[in-house]
């Protein structure tokens, strides 16, 4: 098990990554060990596994990176959805920073299930960054951290970044600060994003380009029940009113049960007949399972 890690790793090293500290060194499966993934956090590991504890084998692996690599361990259990604990190294009390493509973000083991981030999403993230110029207007629904924001923004555009948590949009402007973003001249929002697409609508709101990157599942504050597999068009159609002429969505997915022919069929019903639809793959460290699905769709 050890010497595939490390070939796996190795193989990592090959990748173009570009100025990136952060990426997927094991992926499962796609690398020839099921049930097993390994990220790398500016030089932190955070292992994680769908078996409910971790082997001796494992451990003890973890352990002889040690003290110079701390690596914690996760779960991968969405009922429970616990924090990762320390299994070997120094114990990560405060958010740390990472850089991916010359991006800044903070990143945090104790932040709960997710570190802050989605490794998956670097090539979206690029995708993003490279569609904006100065006097665009993008609006970053279920922004989590603002991670599509900062790209925006880095390339002139104008942001608001919509979530439903207030901690996760003041990570958001701390991102926004990392890359000296002035954060007083973008816009951060805090509500269910069905609500404020159908208010921007009202409105005659309309922006240059929007992300939509939902939770497989969700439940808003008034009990109303989100399911990407049953949903996910009906937000699409929420978000299409509020483009702009000629403007652009990015529309991604990471439900498993809901598979790429079903997804974009989903997609194209939602939208007028002659939008164009561009699927695209995962990164090229993430060697397993496709679940992540893309489609940048262009009016």
């Amino acid at each position: 098990m050890v010497r595939k890690i490390n070939t796996s790793e190795k193989l990592r090293t090959t990748l173009p990554l570009g100025d990136t500290d952060s990426c997927r060194l094991v992926d499962g499966a796609g690398d020839d060990l099921p049930g097993i993934f390994l990220d790398d956090f500016a030089g932190r590991r955070l292992l994680s596994t769908t078996a409910p504890t971790l082997s001796p084998e494992l451990k003890d692996w973890a352990i002889s990176l040690a003290p110079s690599i701390t690596t914690y361990w996760k779960h991968l259990d969405q009922q429970a959805r616990e924090a990762p604990s320390l299994v070997a190294g120094t114990e990560l009390t405060e958010p740390f920073e990472i850089h991916e493509t010359g991006v800044r973000y903070l990143a945090s083991f104790q932040a709960g299930y997710s570190q802050g981030i989605f490794l998956d999403q670097r090539e979206n993230r690029i995708r993003v960054r490279d569609r904006c110029q100065a006097g665009d207007t993008v609006l970053n629904t279920f922004a989590y951290t603002g991670t599509f924001s900062v790209c925006a923004a880095l390339s002139g555009a104008t942001t608001t970044t919509l979530d439903l948590s207030q901690p996760y949009l003041d990570w958001a402007r701390e991102n926004m600060l990392l890359n000296r973003i002035d954060a007083q001249s973008q816009h951060f929002c805090r509500g269910d994003t069905f609500h404020w697409l159908r208010r921007f609508a009202r409105q005659n709101r309309r922006f240059t380009g929007i992300v939509l990157d939902p939770p497989t599942f969700s439940r808003d504050h008034g009990g109303k029940v989100f399911r990407a597999e049953k949903h996910y068009g009906e937000l699409v159609s929420l978000a299409a009113a509020c483009l702009a002429p000629g403007g652009w969505l990015l529309s991604t997915t990471n439900c498993r049960r809901l598979p790429d022919h079903g997804f974009r069929r989903m997609v194209a019903e939602a939208l007028p007949s002659h939008v164009r639809l561009e699927s695209h793959p995962m990164p090229p460290d993430f060697t397993g399972d496709p679940y992540l699905k893309t489609l940048l769709v262009e009016t």
